[in-house]
């Protein structure tokens, strides 16, 4: 298919490693002009030489005050985004039933306040081409995933509902917002490459149990949808929580 995304601007948060650098890889094969983000820049460098990426910028969007400025910067330069895929998340938390204030805090300002800071950051210019957006989430935000920290699962769960609900006021403004929950996802320094790496057979085993399709995901699964719901082939798409999970999710 033909995604028609070449020359596009699209920003990806949280892009410098992990499953943001394979939807940033993605995208770019795909023709899409891609502007990284990350903390780290050291990282951020690496990733954006490896990619051959239009730009990187190094902004914590977790802080409304930096998510402001690494719009502007992207704007200052290139005068628009037609794309914005908000990225940044980490399922590291506390196991149920430790949580405190501070971590509460903590793992809502990574997996929510990262995508509405920069939502609200960048509105108005994406408003500008009648732009697309997409969250990732999590299945852990859809049901509850035994032993899947609490602080987490309530953070993507409130993330799949500011979707829903910012897409209609969103879609006023001509822009689109969909969200993305993946399943398992294997890749290099993922959770379950440890996994693999200290028990292999035990994966099997919960493989077997709870994934319908008997596998663990790839980050191409997460960027095609990706792709997909940032072109216009999904023009008619808009405030929906697509799950890419092998069939996990009862």
């Amino acid at each position: 298919m033909n995604l028609d995304l070449n020359d596009k601007v699209i920003l990806v948060t949280g892009s410098s490693s992990g499953l943001g650098y394979g939807i940033a890889r993605f995208l770019i094969e795909e023709g899409a002009k891609v502007i990284l983000n990350g903390r780290n820049s050291l990282t951020l460098q690496k990733a954006y030489k490896e990619l051959g990426a239009l730009d990187c910028f190094v902004a914590d969007v977790t802080k409304a005050e930096e998510a402001n400025v690494l719009v502007s910067q992207v704007v200052e330069k290139y005068s628009q985004i037609d794309g914005l895929v908000c990225n940044v998340g980490s399922g590291s938390s506390v196991p149920p039933g430790e949580e405190s204030l501070g971590e509460w805090q903590r793992v809502f300002a990574i997996n929510l306040f990262s995508a509405t800071n920069i939502i609200e950051a960048s509105k108005e210019v994406i408003s500008k081409v009648n732009g697309s957006i997409v969250c990732i989430s999590s299945i852990c935000g859809q049901e509850v995933i035994p032993n899947a920290p609490v602080t987490y699962s309530a953070a993507k769960a409130a993330l799949n509902a500011y979707v829903k609900g910012i897409s209609r006021p969103l879609g006023k403004k001509g822009i689109r917002i969909n969200a993305i929950a993946p399943g398992n996802l294997l890749f290099e320094g993922s959770v379950w490459q440890k996994k693999i790496n200290e028990n292999h057979a035990a994966v099997d085993q919960v493989l077997k149990e709870s994934v319908v399709l008997n596998k663990l995901g790839k980050p191409e699964d997460v960027s095609s949808m990706c792709a997909y719901l940032l072109s216009a082939s999904s023009s008619f798409v808009t405030g929906s929580i697509i799950t890419v999970d092998g069939g996990q999710v009862h």
